[in-house]
């Protein structure tokens, strides 16, 4: 197994003109040794994607000394006020729950999860969290289903041991694409997901970049909706490219709102939409461009990659159209095959995800770059458990009320 290793290398040979952002989120950049040259920033050394012993423990006794230093004022208010905050993780993404539970200058709190032989999952609290607010981290990442019910059994095991408040801190919220019917006869599965989490005991929901706002009408629970939008505007606010040179690029007519406001943050940068046509789940044509890329460098923004297919031929198409350079900027990477190939044909300049998902060792390209969401979800959990509100600055891109 290949360990990740910090450096601070530049983070790109581009040229971005000064772009006007917050920088409030810290980056850390590492690379893998021995394996492919990429770009990510994480900062726990854990094992990328799920655990492989059918036993898992997640404590936070040894925090690495190199994870980036806890929010100071966070800190403060934290040791100073009831300390009845407790975070746990799930087997889904360890090392965000650990960096969270970091920023809050925290340890996470110490769970037993465990799969039997014919695959039912156990899930024991090994801390008293009677009276405290408990926040469970557990995207619902593939495998979709095991993540989910792992989630609803951490619900209920905190539920029965007398928590006072549970909050699903959901950084990926799977099913969120079946929010509507488009056919006949069709389930909605993001409802009845959401049912399933109210029933389990949840008295709160933070997702991460839900795939349309409309999925937080299916709680009857408040839920926080928060977006990665920021992480990535820092990051290429770190770059230089002239502002003249940029467009910003949906890569469906279902994402030219979250385009418009990207655009609107760099710089008021112009807008371009592809058209296409979908014959199928995952099988997606590209027809034609709206808008002017010649000699630009492009910037295409959606909410997740998955088999890539809408991503990449998009790409392929502002090429054909002339654009110097095609970035791709997204929060959720799915990385279902073919996606791999895909991104790494060499389309993309550079590929901006999060690290919502854990990405699998194997998965890891040249160009590759992984922003961590830590801090943004680590503010947005003590401003839940301090009843602050999300409209003050630099937090009011924070998307809580």
């Amino acid at each position: 197994m290949s360990t990740l290793q910090l450096h601070s290398a530049p983070t790109s040979s581009s040229s971005f003109a000064p772009i006007s952002t917050s920088r409030f989120f810290q980056t850390s950049r590492v690379s893998l040794r021995n394996a492919v040259r990429c770009k990510a920033i994480e900062a726990v050394q854990l094992e990328n994607g799920r655990p492989s012993a059918s036993e898992f423990v997640v404590s936070g006794n040894a925090i690495p000394s190199y994870v980036v230093a806890p929010n100071a004022r966070i800190r403060d208010l934290v040791h100073r006020s009831d300390t009845r905050l407790r975070i746990f993780s799930g087997t889904a993404n360890p090392a965000l729950s650990q960096e969270i539970a970091c920023y809050l200058g925290l340890e996470l709190g110490k769970i037993k999860i465990k799969r039997f032989a014919d695959g039912e999952i156990y899930v024991q609290l090994q801390e008293s969290v009677r009276g405290c607010d408990v926040f469970l981290v557990q995207p619902t990442c593939p495998p979709a289903n095991e993540n989910l019910m792992e989630l609803l059994i951490m619900i209920d095991a905190c539920r029965r041991a007398s928590a006072k408040n549970i909050t699903a801190v959901i950084p990926y919220f799977g099913y969120a694409r079946a929010d509507r019917k488009t056919q006949g006869r069709e389930s909605i599965a993001a409802k009845l997901v959401a049912n399933l989490i109210t029933e389990a005991g949840a008295n709160r929901v933070l997702a991460c970049d839900l795939h349309s706002g409309q999925s937080m009408g299916y709680f009857d629970i408040p839920v926080d909706h928060v977006y990665g939008q920021p992480v990535i505007l820092d990051y290429l606010a770190s770059k230089t490219i002239c502002s003249d040179d940029l467009v910003v690029v949906s890569p469906d007519v279902g994402g030219v709102a979250r385009a418009r406001a990207f655009a609107k943050k760099l710089s008021d940068a112009p807008l371009a939409i592809v058209d296409k046509r979908r014959h199928g789940h995952n099988v997606a044509e590209v027809m034609n461009l709206i808008g002017d890329v010649r000699g630009k460098v492009a910037v295409m923004v959606d909410d997740m990659i998955d088999t890539a297919g809408t991503i990449a031929k998009g790409a392929a198409l502002l090429h054909q159209e002339g654009a110097r350079e095609v970035y791709a900027c997204t929060t959720h990477a799915v990385f279902s095959p073919p996606a791999i190939e895909r991104l790494s044909s060499g389309l993309f300049q550079e590929v901006i995800i999060t690290n919502t998902i854990p990405v699998a060792e194997q998965n890891y390209f040249p160009q590759l770059t992984v922003l961590s969401v830590a801090n943004l979800l680590g503010e947005t959990v003590w401003r839940v458990h301090d009843d602050c509100s999300g409209g003050i600055e630099p937090y009011s891109s924070l998307g809580i009320d």
